[in-house]
């Protein structure tokens, strides 16, 4: 077995050790408010539907807005994001708690409250979960990911414990004070955090094309794609149990907020379980094979909880639930975050968690519809059969190995002197690559081609083409468009070391004098007087 390293190894870097111990707090305080919002609505309706909705408002918001959040903390300062995002929800939650207090709360304001906390989580998640990588070094990053799944998992146990208690004495209205409160170590913190990113290269990308670029790198990162699919399944099948859980508290006649909050404690304790067992998981089987664990680890709970009346039973039934959780998403997580370079991380996490979460607000919809008209122990039944559906899934989609590609950047690119007064947003630019490969390379070349292809494309390039010239058949070009100058500077600023293996197979195959020839020039359709010329007579860049 190899030598693991401690779990608790990124608790030695400081600023990691601060803003962890603050996030418990918030935490803890988040936990007390979900037991509080579900139990006040078991409370002000009967309808199932509005009950299970209570998960869905905390996840929807992550689904709708995780992507814009993404962007936004690849392009902006992720300190700042997540002040705005704290000092939100602290604010959401202030009213909440006075709502509450005057008794003036109806069940779709108690939604309308919730989804905006819920809209303050998606801005904060994106860029807390990038900021991993500025916290600790990249290898205790599995560790810092898991400790931090550790320490949610931990208030998860005994938060909803206490939400349980003080809701059941003092009402839900202090259970929401409870978590306006706990927004305040975590806001001083990020306040005394002082983040060293690596200064941009570039200035920092239009908001609308880092969109596009974190859809279409994702799109085209078919590891990513197995990744985000799996995750959007567990999501919506597993959701079925937090979702029904005030329902089956409910079912008990001696039941009550306590029993909930007890429940809820019992699959925060299965995580935590779960976090101790995934590093020597991790360590013995590959992660598919951790995948389809938790999938047949949690349908096994969720039908122990559908197809059992006894109290005890129940409580017994939820510690697997919460241990295959966090064997499931915490493996996507680190998988989505050691697959990505740190230009498109945040942005790639984002469209992870609007995927799971996705999943999970869309879930919490379907279950409690099918609760309302055919009973929550149908519903579990079903949830159940559909993860059992997923582990099998795998046998032809399997959960990508992490770790195996260098995403550091190349750092090769020097931006070439220009000849043209060429601005920042002037373009289209077309890149042509000549090459000059023998005859018995030409299989070869095709299939480093192909790689190729994809890696351009995933970056950036547009209408990418190969050409092989008719009377000298051993020349070929690589073309592909790119909008403008400084896109073709970030295109290849993204390339990185694993990248750079197919460059330099491509240049080894390469015959003619020197490295291939690379053709940059800008498409003119109309040329007017006052386009591009040359810079003699003309300072301005």
């Amino acid at each position: 077995m190899p030598n693991r390293p401690s779990p608790l190894v990124p608790l030695r870097h400081a600023e990691f050790r601060l803003l962890w111990s603050a996030t418990l707090m918030s935490n803890f305080g988040a936990m007390v408010q979900a037991v509080g919002a579900a139990w006040l609505m078991t409370q002000l309706t009967s309808s199932a539907t509005l009950i299970a909705l209570v998960q869905a408002s905390n996840t929807l918001p992550v689904m709708v807005f995780a992507l814009v959040s993404g962007a936004l903390a690849d392009i902006f300062d992720r300190r700042k994001l997540m002040l705005i995002a704290q000092g939100g929800m602290a604010v959401v939650s202030v009213a909440l708690a006075l709502a509450a207090w005057a008794g003036v709360l109806t069940p779709w304001a108690l939604l309308g409250f919730t989804f905006l906390i819920g809209l303050g989580q998606a801005l904060h998640n994106p860029p807390w979960q990038a900021s991993m990588r500025d916290l600790v070094p990249r290898g205790d990053l599995p560790a810092a990911v898991t400790l931090n799944a550790v320490g949610f998992n931990m208030m998860r146990s005994v938060g909803p414990a206490a939400g349980g208690i003080i809701t059941a004495a003092f009402g839900a209205a202090a259970a929401f004070a409870v978590n306006a409160a706990s927004y305040i170590p975590l806001l001083a913190a990020l306040t005394r955090w002082r983040p060293h990113p690596d200064p941009a290269p570039t200035k920092p990308e239009p908001f609308v094309p880092a969109l596009s670029a974190g859809l279409r790198y994702v799109a085209l990162s078919p590891n990513l794609m197995r990744v985000l699919a799996r995750g959007a399944l567990f999501g919506f099948a597993s959701i079925a149990i937090l979702s029904l859980l005030p329902l089956v508290a409910k079912s008990h006649p001696e039941g009550g907020s306590l029993f909930f909050g007890i429940l809820m404690g019992c699959y925060g304790i299965g995580a935590i379980i779960g976090a101790a067992l995934n590093p020597p998981l991790r360590d013995r089987f590959s992660n598919e094979t951790v995948v389809q664990l938790a999938f047949v680890g949690f349908a096994l709970a969720t039908l122990l909880l559908a197809f059992t009346n006894s109290m005890w039973l129940h409580a017994l039934a939820i510690l697997p639930a919460g241990t295959s959780w966090v064997l499931a998403l915490s493996l996507f997580n680190v998988t989505v975050q050691l697959s990505t370079p740190r230009w498109v991380v945040a942005r790639a996490l984002a469209l992870y968690q609007t995927a799971v979460f996705g999943g999970m607000a869309a879930g919490s919809w379907a279950w409690g519809s099918v609760a309302s008209s055919h009973g929550w122990h149908n519903a579990l039944a079903a949830a159940a059969a559909l993860l059992l559906t997923g582990a099998f899934i795998g046998i032809w989609f399997r959960a990508p190995e992490f770790g195996t590609l260098d995403l550091d950047p190349a750092n090769r690119f020097r931006e070439p002197p220009l000849q043209l007064d060429l601005r920042g947003r002037s373009g289209p630019i077309f890149i042509m690559v000549d090459y000059v490969i023998d005859k018995q390379d030409v299989p070869r070349f095709l299939d480093l081609m192909r790689q190729r292809r994809q890696i351009r494309r995933r970056d950036g390039a547009r209408n990418w083409a190969l050409l092989r010239d008719l009377e000298q058949p051993e020349l070929w070009s690589e073309s592909y468009h790119i909008a403008t100058w400084d896109e073709y500077v970030r295109h290849n600023l993204r390339r990185t070391k694993s990248d750079s293996g197919v460059t330099q197979a491509l240049n080894a195959l390469h015959r003619g004098a020197g490295d291939p020839h690379v053709h940059r020039m800008i498409e003119r359709h109309n040329v007017t007087a006052q386009d591009d010329v040359p810079l003699v007579g003309r300072l301005q860049v």
